[in-house]
């Protein structure tokens, strides 16, 4: 298998970028594709950095792909950069221009943790058709609730610069209200991990009972474990796993 760290300029940010990929080295069919989403504090190094991924997909024939994102929350920010563009439309034109990978909805996959979840779960609700499955870890799923009550000063300061002067309750970035606007038939297979001492653990019940509400299929669990590397490196691996 090859790491490789790719720089190339994406228009639809008008600068250059990065993206770590994960490449199987040995011949036959063009692999399957999972793109794996970082968080809030990370970039595109981060689950090679702080977990055995590498390891974990050597055997698999599955490519991965992490781009890099900052602090976007995967959205196009009122006065920034069109993150969601880049995300959904130019990132997977790159990777299938750059890398020879499976272009199939059976071989596409998408996951991430805490901010990454989120943007693992947005994409999967907003380009089904895209996705055989979805994966979330520890994720940022209710953006509504933390723009509204989350008086942190940092992330008061991040959710007003990405989404100043508009409510993201009821829109297509909020994921209960996608979750509830969803034709559940159409949807790809969605997998939810978090630990139970994680402070996100109440936002990630409310996606689990609004999935319930819309009956929406979801394989959720819960576990030992906080917001930190020690739970998602373990369930990286049941993800993967899942995968197929």
């Amino acid at each position: 298998m090859a790491m490789i760290r790719c720089d190339f300029f994406a228009e639809t940010l008008e600068l250059s970028t990065s993206m770590t990929v994960l490449m199987p080295d040995e011949d036959g069919p063009p692999p399957r594709v999972l793109y794996l989403l970082h968080g809030l504090t990370d970039d595109d190094t981060a689950w090679t950095r702080f977990t055995s991924i590498e390891r974990y997909v050597q055997d698999k024939r599955l490519a991965v792909v992490m781009p890099s994102v900052h602090r976007s929350f995967y959205a196009n920010e009122a006065y920034g950069m069109r993150f969601w563009d880049f995300l959904s439309e130019e990132l997977p034109q790159a990777v299938e221009r750059l890398f020879r990978v499976s272009a199939r909805r059976e071989d596409t996959f998408v996951a991430g943790l805490s901010m990454g979840g989120y943007g693992a779960m947005k994409w999967a609700l907003r380009d089904p058709a895209r996705f055989a499955a979805a994966a979330t870890l520890s994720g940022a799923l209710d953006l509504a609730y933390i723009q509204e009550y989350d008086l942190r000063p940092h992330m008061r300061t991040l959710v007003s610069r990405v989404f100043p002067d508009r409510e993201v309750a009821g829109t297509d970035e909020d994921l209960l209200q996608l979750i509830k606007n969803a034709d559940p038939a159409a949807l790809p297979r969605l997998m939810l991990r978090c630990g139970t001492e994680d402070h996100l653990l109440k936002q990630n019940e409310r996606f689990v009972a609004a999935c319930a509400s819309a009956g929406v299929d979801l394989d959720a669990g819960y576990g030992p474990g906080g917001h930190e590397w020690s739970f998602w490196d373990e369930h990286i691996q049941t993800v993967i796993g899942w995968l197929g």
